[in-house]
């Protein structure tokens, strides 16, 4: 699988082994848990002694994501470094800014994304919702993530339908010349069907990217799998 990585930074290697690197986390839908994935991932790579960062470039409702974030990793960093464009409605980001009246401009967004790749060896971006959520009316999360040049992670969450929209999901990254390095499998708490049961075996049979375990409070370090990731992203 031929691999797409994002503004590598001129340092060259980081700590602990890992080539600099950063991707980009997309979710098949809104509270998915991208921003748990995201803050288990910078818990157990800080403790590996890495240096890693979560960017939210969008928030729209309230900022909880983002302070996760910066409360994750972001010594030294203000919450407007970590989310730059914060839009108060809770919707879509197009719907919010015609109901807020703003145009949104994606430089500031890139720009940010660069300033912080100067600063960390590992940035992980959070996108908004799903991956095709309109952020302006001819510009999608997808799109945000084809300017920025990164790797894909997708997140999903293990219950009926996932199955649909997570295929749907790795294939449209693919479309869009974007590598999709694999895809988080969140467990829901306390629940258990046939779907439940069975949906990361047939991922594993409909999609060719790896199926990942998704991260817990209770794990101490890195899964070998999750490694690999942070690894493949970074070559």
């Amino acid at each position: 699988m031929g691999l797409v990585v994002g503004f590598p930074n001129e340092l060259g290697a980081c700590r602990g082994g890992y080539s600099s690197m950063s991707l980009f986390v997309t979710g098949t839908d809104t509270g998915v848990g991208k921003t748990f994935t995201i803050t288990q991932l910078l818990r157990l790579l800080r403790a590996a002694g890495k240096s890693c960062i979560g960017f939210k470039p969008i928030c729209c409702g309230d900022r909880r994501d983002a302070e996760l974030l910066l409360a994750a990793g972001g010594d030294g960093l203000t919450i407007d470094e970590i989310n730059p464009l914060w839009l108060k409605t809770p919707a879509a980001p197009f719907a919010a800014a015609l109901v807020e009246k703003v145009k949104i401009d994606i430089e500031p967004l890139l720009a940010g994304l660069t300033l912080l790749q100067q600063r960390f060896d590992h940035v992980f971006v959070e996108g908004v919702g799903g991956w095709l959520v309109p952020i302006r009316a001819d510009y999608f999360v997808s799109d945000l993530a084809t300017e920025m040049k990164l790797p894909v992670l997708v997140v999903a969450q293990n219950r009926l339908g996932c199955l649909n929209h997570t295929a749907l999901t790795v294939e449209s990254t693919k479309r869009h010349g974007l590598a999709c390095l694999g895809v988080a499998l969140n467990a829901p708490f306390g629940q258990t069907d046939v779907a439940v049961a069975t949906n990361a075996e047939i991922l594993r049979k409909i999609v060719d990217v790896p199926i990942l375990p998704g991260l817990t409070e209770d794990m101490t370090e890195l899964p070998p799998a999750w490694g690999r990731i942070v690894e493949s992203a970074a070559q």
